[in-house]
């Protein structure tokens, strides 16, 4: 058998991603300062981009003479694209950038940052105006950089001793010191010091409630009223008495001079009602608006003046230029479509809060706004968008709907929030169970199973009927 070689040609479509349709695709999923970022990092790297002064006229574009305009010279020509049709503006030496869309009234910055004050900067103040001893204010310094967040010392008596030339009685007599001040209970070893201090602070001492806080933690913990009056040796209703006292004493003193970090967050889109109606505005505060550097774009014209390494360098910046500038308008576009899309999706939610949010899915704003849910889901990934009813993640827009018996679909965050409610409004001596609240919905029109609502609930980090009327 012979075998032999031919050459056959064949015509197929192929989806290649080319390195500039990857960067179009980098840039859909980043947020306003990430884009900031990376676009003063091009500028950096590449001498072909400039920002637009700010203090350039607008209309010096329109008075750039045609002869100053950039031209491809003929001995020399784009051999690879036509980038005057392709680029069109871009290639303008007279190009600005896509003008920020004004916003006439911007949502207040009602406070001001501050250094807020520490749970530690908090105790040293009162140990520096209390205490004149140096060895007890040396001691007591060391207990202070032990404490944690919540308030509780985490080093032992010998731990803390270990740190300096002190004896244990010193150091115990120091944290008895400590343990006075505000907030009290604070440098506590355990919960159960730490409700004793506040206890004994009021004047409780000797008192059934420091009898049950100090014996039968585990006990009351666990609600065992008969057992619990009967090792007190007083009536059940006055452990519930007690009981509720012990209530209200903070398990956590420190947790409210060490507050979680606020996360602040910049939208990407803004929502302003107009007359028209609600038009999408982008925030693009912070982005630097770039354009071709005319002074290296002349560098390609010029034919004798430039060895051929140093124009190879400049084609090959002035082509990743253009990409970059078209891919950036591109994802602008993108993201006002979206945001416009979801505007027109969710116009009862704007109007009338999120008792009107209706129900959407990906699909249905690829397809108002016709590109694909991959590209939808790149552009609504880690943006937020301002309304007029508070700043949500344009994520937040699009949940599953459930059908209602008048005929509409009802989003599953409305019928959280009307379960959150349904729970606020109950009777605290007869909490409502699962089974009751499904009723209540059914009767409004909602068909839910008893294990969708117990889903729900859990989400809401609400307890079971059961827990509520313990808490209760």
């Amino acid at each position: 058998m012979a075998f032999s070689q031919k050459l056959q040609a064949r015509l197929a479509q192929k989806l290649i991603l080319t390195p500039s349709l990857q960067q179009a695709i980098k840039l859909l999923p980043m947020t306003t300062l990430e884009l900031a970022e990376l676009l003063n990092q091009e500028m950096v790297e590449n001498p072909m981009l400039e920002e637009v002064p700010t203090e350039e006229p607008a209309q010096e574009a329109a008075q750039t003479p045609e002869a100053e305009k950039p031209k491809e010279t003929k001995d020399e020509p784009w051999d690879d694209a036509d980038y005057e049709y392709f680029f069109g503006e871009y290639l303008d030496e007279g190009y600005k950038p896509r003008q920020p869309q004004e916003v006439k009234e911007l949502p207040p910055i009602e406070n001001t940052l501050s250094t807020k004050s520490s749970l530690a900067d908090h105790l040293m103040w009162q140990l520096n105006l209390q205490t004149t001893d140096e060895l007890l204010r040396d001691i007591g310094a060391a207990i202070v950089g032990n404490i944690d967040d919540d308030g509780y010392l985490v080093a032992s008596v010998d731990e803390i001793a270990a740190l300096g030339p002190w004896e244990i009685t010193d150091v115990e007599r120091g944290l008895e010191h400590v343990q006075t001040f505000d907030p009290i209970g604070v440098a506590a070893r355990d919960p159960q010091e730490c409700l004793l201090l506040q206890i004994r602070h009021m004047g409780l001492a000797g008192t059934p409630a420091e009898t049950l806080v100090r014996d039968h933690l585990p006990r009351l913990s666990n609600q065992r009223i008969p057992e619990l009056a009967k090792a007190v040796g007083i009536e059940p209703e006055e452990v519930k008495a007690h009981i509720e006292f012990i209530k209200h004493l903070d398990p956590k003193p420190g947790a409210r001079y060490s507050p979680p970090d606020t996360q602040y967050v910049i939208p990407d889109v803004y929502i302003i009602k107009t007359d028209e109606g609600y038009k999408a505005v982008l925030n693009e505060d912070g982005l630097p608006q770039l354009r071709i550097s005319p002074v290296y774009r002349r560098l390609l014209e010029k034919n004798g003046e430039a060895s051929d390494e140093t124009r190879a360098y400049v084609k090959d910046k002035f082509r990743s230029a253009l990409w970059l500038l078209k891919s950036v308008d591109q994802r602008q576009k993108t993201i006002i479509k979206v945001a416009t899309s979801i505007i027109n999706f969710q116009h009862g939610f704007l109007d009338h809060g999120i008792e009107h949010l209706r129900p959407l899915v990906l699909r249905d704003v690829a397809n108002d706004i016709g590109m694909h849910e991959s590209t939808v889901s790149r552009v609504v990934n880690n943006k937020y968008m301002h309304t007029p009813q508070g700043v949500y993640e344009m994520k937040f827009f699009f949940h599953s709907g459930i059908s209602s018996s008048y005929g509409e679909h009802v989003s599953s965050v409305t019928i959280k929030q009307r379960i959150k409610k349904i729970v606020e409004a109950e009777d605290q001596r007869r909490p409502l169970s699962d089974s009751k609240i499904m009723n209540i919905l059914q009767k409004e029109g909602l068909a839910l199973a008893r294990r969708t609502i117990a889903k729900y609930r859990e989400e809401l980090k609400i307890p079971t009927s059961n827990q509520r009327k313990v808490l209760y």
